[in-house]
């Protein structure tokens, strides 16, 4: 389909154009990223396949600038042939799942949640996860095309290409900003993609009036109108008895007659009320009862949820309990529907906000610090490979942690944590903080020992760290604990005595299988010996901390998705590279490693700024926010003091990127607010204004601007398939490939001069 009215818009016309289509893109961008991993399972776990999507998508279009055939007009189409698959996907994911392979999560190299299903017949053909990552990443990259090239076309009617970009900055700023209201909102998808098929509008209705295209123009409505339908697809089948939310974190279903809450598909928690027997939750209580402590005064519980461990520790006597939970609908959904009504007792306080960062900045010790079932099932960002929770499990956390206990305080937590070698990651963490022979684990039902080869689906391990001289004695003089499935288990249980199986009933027990224990009426506890393993396992840090990698490398499965979406990537951008014209080179080089480079420095200041302010969506508004604000900074000084040389700027950003190599990611931990502030901000902005800078005035230079910010976009693909070796060197050495791609584009951009002379 041809445009059937070229451009020739006045330059004030093309700025308000290039502005609204740069509105639009990143808005839809951030949109894409929130609705298809809630909608398709598979793409939650894996750090940027919509992200990258865009860019391509993006890229391409750019490229294609030049192009007679207007692919805006194909955009709704595309989308609604995204968001159709993505229905598809999501209706038949109970039979897929006997069908997708993510990893194979029996013995996988990095755990995902939520995808532990064991398949009977592990000859039979499974789909692999990156082919069915690859179709979406095709689709959303076609699907940006239209709106890619629509921004090239603004670009090219626009001499000043600084100020055009500048103009860009200033959509994007917007847009941001726009979608984080409707996150701060909590409105659903049927607003976002009203706004996106009403800037859709803006663009193609003009184009294509109905009198003079009358079929394009059904064709047009007919698509703007299915975007939004299929968006909103999924709330609309909500069955009675249950209600959709759409927090800043998740898509949330709830089931109103089990008080079951679901988390972009996965079971995340239920509302268990304490008259419930199952006892893992009262566990901590009944045994530091029976070890001879007083009940735990202070109270600190992060993961909070929907209530269940709240409402325990106030059965069992706290005077105070701060709870801290991240998601605010999870928590209201519980403070208005917890059998117990736990959010309603004076003595809890509740903090929406990150449980690292509360740790830090609490100003007071707890006799009791629980991680109640921290696992967020989400990435924290679209840039990184770290989830919400990553930060809550590195050395430097239990640190935290031990700070905040009295000096007799006890250190629980508890999940299932499916592998033995992520029983062992923690437990030998837990001995650096802790001590040597500190930690206590206690699995339901009872192991006497985890190696870390163990498949523990279906187990409950429980970590006991701190003052654990107490349970260890009770141990010796008791090495046997049994507790019967039946009444609730509260305050009032004999203690020191709990009732034993008869000789027949413990030989019936013993003979019973793992799944048979699971389901017994019986519960043994004792402690578990936690093997070493054979080679050694590295313990979770700030720099690295990736709980659920078994290892530091690259997944097989991320090395065959990044081989999918490059090939993918490569196919499109050859088929929409452009013809030679004139002097100037097919392909911007140095546009292409500044791409590259930066997209790597803005992955650091997210990741960065994550662990000191804390992993909650807010503060990944601000960072995003402040990189933007940072660009249009340099953008505006390079308008204001037209600087000639690059070299000076290059020479201050490899310093600036030097420097986060050396300064570790948590050295202003600690620090009071203000130098804190200022010198995170300082260390990580510093190089994002020289890079900034850089670009602005090699881009104020280029003849082809439409090329070269296609060349930007694609090194930023590129950038975020390098963020994946993150999980083989950490984030504190991430930016030395940065500087690796700034060398070569200081290099190939140096070439490109001396040719031209």
């Amino acid at each position: 389909m041809t445009q059937p009215d070229p451009a020739s818009a006045t330059p004030s016309r093309a700025g308000a154009d290039l502005f609204l289509i740069s509105l639009l893109l990143l808005f839809a961008e951030l949109a894409c990223i929130r609705w298809f991993p809630a909608h398709v399972l598979y793409l939650t776990f894996f750090t940027n396949v919509v992200l990258l999507a865009c860019f391509l998508g993006m890229s391409v279009g750019c490229l294609a600038a030049g192009h007679r055939r207007d692919y805006l007009a194909w955009t709704p189409l595309l989308l609604a042939l995204a968001l159709g698959a993505a229905n598809g996907v999501e209706y038949l994911r109970e039979h897929l799942e006997r069908l997708v392979d993510v990893g194979h999560q029996e013995s996988p190299q990095v755990v995902f949640f939520g995808t532990e299903y064991h398949t009977e017949d592990l000859a039979g053909f499974v789909i692999p996860i990156e082919v069915l990552g690859g179709v979406f990443f095709l689709l959303l990259a076609l699907a940006f095309i239209g709106p890619g090239q629509e921004m090239g076309r603004a670009f090219n009617r626009l001499p000043n290409r600084v100020w055009a970009y500048s103009v860009n900055i200033l959509g994007s700023i917007v847009g941001i900003v726009l979608f984080s209201l409707c996150a701060w909102m909590e409105l659903t998808p049927f607003w976002w993609f009203l706004l996106i098929a009403v800037g859709l509008g803006y663009f193609l209705i003009p184009r294509y009036p109905a009198v003079r295209f009358p079929a394009h123009s059904v064709g047009l409505a007919l698509s703007l109108a299915a975007v939004v339908a299929l968006a909103v697809l999924p709330s609309l089948r909500v069955g009675p008895g249950r209600q959709q939310f759409w927090s800043p974190y998740y898509r949330i279903d709830y089931d109103l007659r089990q008080r079951a809450i679901h988390v972009n598909l996965i079971g995340h928690q239920a509302m268990v009320p304490i008259a419930h027997p199952w006892p893992a939750y009262a566990l901590p209580y009944l045994l530091h009862r029976d070890a001879g402590g007083e009940p735990f005064a202070d109270v600190l519980i992060i993961g909070a949820g929907s209530g269940n461990d709240v409402s325990r520790a106030l059965q069992w006597g706290a005077r105070h309990v701060d709870a801290v939970e991240i998601d605010p609908v999870i928590q209201r959904l519980g403070a208005r529907d917890h059998p117990d009504q736990p959010y309603r007792d004076p003595r809890v306080v509740v903090h929406l906000d990150d449980g690292r960062n509360f740790l830090r900045s609490a100003g007071r010790q707890y006799d009791l610090i629980i991680y109640a079932l921290v696992d967020s099932l989400v990435l924290h960002s679209s840039y990184s490979n770290i989830r919400l929770e990553s930060y809550l499990f590195t050395r430097e956390a239990f640190e935290d942690v031990r700070k905040c206990l009295k000096p007799d305080g006890l250190f629980v937590m508890y999940n299932y944590f499916r592998q033995g070698w992520i029983v062992t990651r923690i437990h030998q963490g837990l001995e650096e903080v802790f001590g040597k022979d500190n930690p206590l684990v206690l699995t339901l039902p009872y192991r006497e020992s985890v190696k870390p080869d163990d498949a523990l689906f279906g187990y409950y391990a429980v970590f006991f760290s701190g003052n654990t001289e107490p349970l260890r004695r009770a141990f010796l003089r008791q090495p046997e604990y049994w507790l019967r499935l039946g009444p609730a288990y509260g305050p009032d249980l004999p203690g020191n005595g709990f009732e034993q199986p008869s000789a027949d009933e413990r030989r019936r027990w013993q003979a019973l299988s793992d799944e048979e224990r699971r389901k017994d009426w019986w519960f043994q506890f004792g402690p578990a010996r936690v093997e070493p393993p054979a080679e050694p396992l590295r313990t979770a840090t700030d720099d690295w901390p990736f709980l659920y990698l078994r290892r530091p490398m690259i997944p097989d499965l991320s090395l065959r998705g990044m081989l999918v979406m490059g090939g993918l990537a490569a196919v499109l951008l050859v088929l929409f590279l452009p013809r030679r014209q004139g002097p100037g080179p097919r392909w911007d080089w140095p546009m292409f490693f500044l791409g590259a480079g930066f997209m790597l420095i803005e992955t650091k200041a997210v990741v960065h700024m994550a662990l000191l302010w804390g992993s909650t969506w807010m503060v990944n508004s601000v960072v995003f926010l402040a990189v933007l604000v940072m660009i249009l900074a340099a953008n505006l000084g390079v308008l204001r003091f037209r600087p000639r040389r690059v070299g000076p700027f290059y020479v201050g950003l490899l310093a600036a990127l030097a420097l986060n190599a050396v300064v570790p990611l948590d050295f202003f931990l600690g620090m009071g607010r203000v130098p804190q502030v200022v010198g995170s901000c300082l260390l990580v902005f510093t190089p994002v204004l020289f890079a900034a800078v850089i670009f602005a005035v090699l881009f104020g230079r280029t003849a082809q601007p439409d090329r070269a910010l296609g060349a930007n976009i694609a090194g930023a693909m590129v950038g975020g398939l390098s963020e994946y070796s993150s999980m083989l060197v950490g984030f504190q050495y991430l930016v030395l490939l940065a500087v690796v791609y700034y060398v070569l584009a200081a290099a190939l951009g140096r070439c490109s001069t001396c040719e031209e002379k």
